[in-house]
């Protein structure tokens, strides 16, 4: 398979050489007055047989030769980088990581990077490093592919914001596959565009925290499932929607909500899609596999998951059934893979036990692949084990679950599917109450961030948590580390709002990510489906840290969803408590940066056909800083693993943007995409729909991936397969419902919240708040002592009395 990943043996990194500084440049330098770099065309010698102020840099398993040559684009000199032989990694000539060599930055600027090249290889890109003042340098992210050019040949890229922190920056270009690239005649000068001033549009507050609008029309359907299509409208799956009464009559729908027009239109489903693992596949029509065969019986069996699985196409909203799966997967993981494919973990089988089988949907062949074609693990991953996936392929499964304690050792872990081995990485804080967290890879994707954020736990029922960790996968060792608590909000305690104290937090938080590079946090709960928290902030990548903002008026706890529209605005469904009934109001946000004045608008995208390592022309009608493509959401439970904001490096003449695709389709997983450009303000345009095809779909000379030498010194310790099983015991209570009490949709919870005695009285009194009504009593047990008095009906009068 073209994109396939190695499993990494070790790297061998080549020692750089450290260069004299103060030398003086000799011409002739064609290089314009402002050039930033030091010796641009080589024409000064060094030491170690290259030039002043270059070194030699480069990793992996690979021949390779570095040498002046004398065909030069002008002057006398060019640097030529061959591989001969490669297995992995690449080589590259960069300027000098010193003082004297390496050019000087301003934080929050860009520079424009140009040279000349002829390659004989399409593995060649322009690569950048930075320093920061306190790591040290350290890889930034790659700006260009290369065309095979045998002639010279200009390129010119423009970096990304200069991050706070960081005071110098080297580059060069990255040799990665057979073959040479010659170059000469590098420049760098600071971008002088200025930036607009902004005109506020809405009330002083509005600017500041944006605002929330509860829509007019309310969701027709009990959905907890929500997935942006490729035309912009938003597929919302119920199925039965945790109702006993949809299940019993085989009632299961979903409908399809236009943001344009504000309508809605059932859609017909085929089975109970409730709790189902959903994912968009490379077509953009929506996979959705396993769902709920059985509710709970007391007594008896819990949850069951079937092994039936679907396809949504938007162009018709109908589904169709697919091959079925290998086992049932009630809440299963769904990750789409570099070349398309969709690896799934997790959920609960057919007998309600828990799912030790892995699944792999085929994207060549349309279909689940048969068991022994799939790697297995044999371990049980949990419910909605959020598996994202890494720049090399590999998958980092973060913490993030639902329902009770984490995996088993740190509770975070990097799986090598190829290898089929998986190693503990530490540093996950609480690992056990992070259940109904959220996980998201943070903006860009190229720099390979996760922050986790919030959860509780359902078993134990303690007031949920603030804490959110954060993760460098860049890092040859990575571990968590501690990030900023979430901001705190109110609570509703069952007697009106009242503000968080503590460490109170939340779980089932939903996480966005914004086309300003930011993410948003909203909703959730502060205990297991019971005491709704009204906060939402905006997280900064750069800056590490949250901004309290307006908050949704609207409970949105357990079964509820947050996502991006391509208007830029967040559109927020669903809230399920323990007395079932189900919130079917809307709410969007505006954030501040649609208050700031005219938006930028994308006036054309010359193709909407996009293929790896390709540069792809947009006009815009005004200045604009950065673009990026972001996945379409599709979440449900706090989770969505897919959801990925990656950097399109700017080529800039004029209004004529050139967008510079990665060559890495883990870094961007096949499929279509939001196009959104962004002013210097953070104001984002409205977004373009692309499509950014397959392996099948690559021209013939387009770029093999750039991957990188990422978390390859793991410490961790390493698993191979578990002895080969057929499931793993899971309690009938695993969803934290005790069943002898109401309905199927009820859920009275096992561990009632701190403070609540356990008593009748004070368990009955917490019940009331909730307004759980009446609650009958099924079969002969009350493990609770609700119901003392024995008629069948928990917390009746004569029950308070008693006790």
């Amino acid at each position: 398979m073209r994109f396939r990943v190695r499993p990494r043996r070790g790297t061998a990194l080549l020692a750089v050489t450290a260069l004299a500084a103060g030398l003086l440049l000799v011409s002739p330098q064609p290089a314009s007055a402002a050039n930033l770099v030091a010796n641009p065309g080589f024409e000064t010698d060094g030491t170690d047989g290259m030039p002043s102020c270059w070194e030699k840099s480069g990793w992996g398993d690979n021949d390779f030769t570095f040498a002046t040559v004398s065909d030069a684009h002008s002057g006398t000199k060019a640097m030529k980088v061959t591989l001969t032989r490669r297995v992995d990694g690449d080589r590259k000539a960069l300027i000098t990581e010193s003082t004297a060599c390496a050019p000087v930055v301003t934080a929050g600027r860009q520079y424009d990077l140009g040279l000349h090249y002829r390659t004989t290889t399409p593995d060649a890109a322009i690569t950048l490093f930075r320093h920061d003042t306190t790591a040290g340098w350290q890889y930034w992210t790659d700006l260009k592919t290369l065309d095979m050019a045998a002639a010279w040949t200009p390129a010119t890229v423009r970096t990304p914001v200069v991050p706070t922190g960081t005071d110098r920056i080297t580059w060069g270009v990255s040799v990665y596959g057979t073959g040479s690239a010659t170059t000469d005649d590098y420049t760098m000068e600071q971008v002088s565009e200025p930036i607009p001033p902004a005109t506020c549009t809405g009330t002083a507050d509005e600017c500041a925290n944006g605002r929330w609008t509860v829509l007019p029309t309310q969701n027709p359907v009990r959905s907890m499932h929500s997935v942006v299509l490729n035309n912009g409208k938003v597929l919302l799956i119920a199925g039965s929607g945790n109702s006993e009464e949809n299940f019993d009559a085989g009632t299961f729908t979903s409908a399809v909500y236009d943001p344009v027009t504000g309508s809605y239109e059932v859609v017909p489903t085929p089975k109970d899609m409730f709790c189902a693992g959903h994912v968009q596949l490379a077509d953009g029509r929506v996979l959705v596999m396993s769902g709920n065969k059985a509710f709970p019986v007391v007594g008896g069996h819990g949850y069951e998951g079937y092994r039936e699985s679907y396809v949504f196409d938007p162009v018709t909203e109908t589904y169709s059934r697919t091959n079925d799966l290998n086992d049932g997967h009630w809440y299963p993981s769904a990750t789409e893979l570099g070349n398309g494919d969709v690896i799934s973990f997790g959920g609960l089988r057919e007998d309600s036990s828990g799912s030790v089988t892995a699944e792999r949907w085929s994207n060549a062949q349309q279909r689940w692949l048969p068991l022994g074609q799939v790697n297995q693990t044999w371990s049980f991953w949990g419910l909605y084990p959020s598996m994202i996936l890494m720049q090399d392929g590999r998958l980092f499964y973060s913490g993030s679950h639902v329902f009770g304690n984490g995996t088993p050792g740190t509770g975070s872990a990097i799986y090598d599917y190829d290898a089929n081995t998986t190693t503990a990485v530490p540093g996950l804080r609480n690992k056990d109450e992070r259940d109904q967290s959220a996980s998201v890879l943070l903006p860009p994707a190229q720099d390979q961030k996760v922050l986790t954020l919030g959860g509780g736990n359902i078993d134990s029922n303690p007031a949920a948590g603030r804490l959110t960790d954060v993760i460098d996968l860049k890092a040859a060792s990575p571990a968590y580390t501690a990030g900023p608590p979430i901001p705190q909000g109110t609570v509703d305690l069952g007697n009106g709002k009242v503000a968080e104290t503590g460490a109170q937090g939340k779980m089932y938080v939903s996480a966005v990510l914004l086309p300003d590079g930011k993410v948003l946090e909203t909703g959730g709960a502060l205990h297991n489906r019971a005491d709704p928290v009204f906060e939402t902030s905006i997280f900064d990548p750069a800056t590490s840290a949250f901004d309290p903002v307006a908050a949704d008026p609207e409970a949105r706890g357990y079964h509820s969803s947050a996502f991006l529209l391509p208007d830029g605005r967040v559109m927020a469904t669903g809230d399920n408590p323990g007395n079932g009934t189900w919130n079917h109001d809307v709410s969007v946000y505006t954030p501040p940066y649609l208050l700031k004045g005219t938006r930028p608008s994308i006036t054309s995208v010359i193709d909407s056909e996009w293929v790896y390592g390709d540069t792809q022309r947009i006009t815009v009608d005004r200045p604009v800083v950065k673009a990026e493509l972001i996945r379409p959401a599709a979440v449900t439970h706090s989770s969505d693993p897919n959801q990925r904001f990656v950097d399109l490096p700017l080529s800039v003449d004029g209004n004529n943007v050139d967008l510079n695709v990665t060559s890495n389709p883990n870094l961007a997983p096949p499929g279509w995409y939001m196009l959104f450009a962004v002013d210097a303000n953070g104001v984002p345009s409205v977004a373009r729909w692309v499509h950014l095809q397959g392996p099948s779909a690559l021209a013939a000379d387009t770029a093999s991936a750039h991957v990188h030498s990422f978390a390859d010194s793991l410490p961790g310790a390493v698993r191979g397969p578990e002895r080969k099983r057929t499931s793993q015991k899971v309690s009938t209570t695993v969803s934290g419902c005790d069943r002898h009490y109401g309905t199927v949709g009820v859920c009275v919870p096992t561990a009632f919240p701190e403070g609540v005695k356990p008593t009748t009285v004070s368990r009955c009194a917490w019940l009331k708040r909730n307004d759980y009504g009446r609650l009958g009593v099924n079969g002969k047990d009350d493990p609770l002592g609700l119901d003392p008095d024995r008629d069948g009906v928990a917390c009746g009068a004569k029950d308070l009395i008693r006790r």
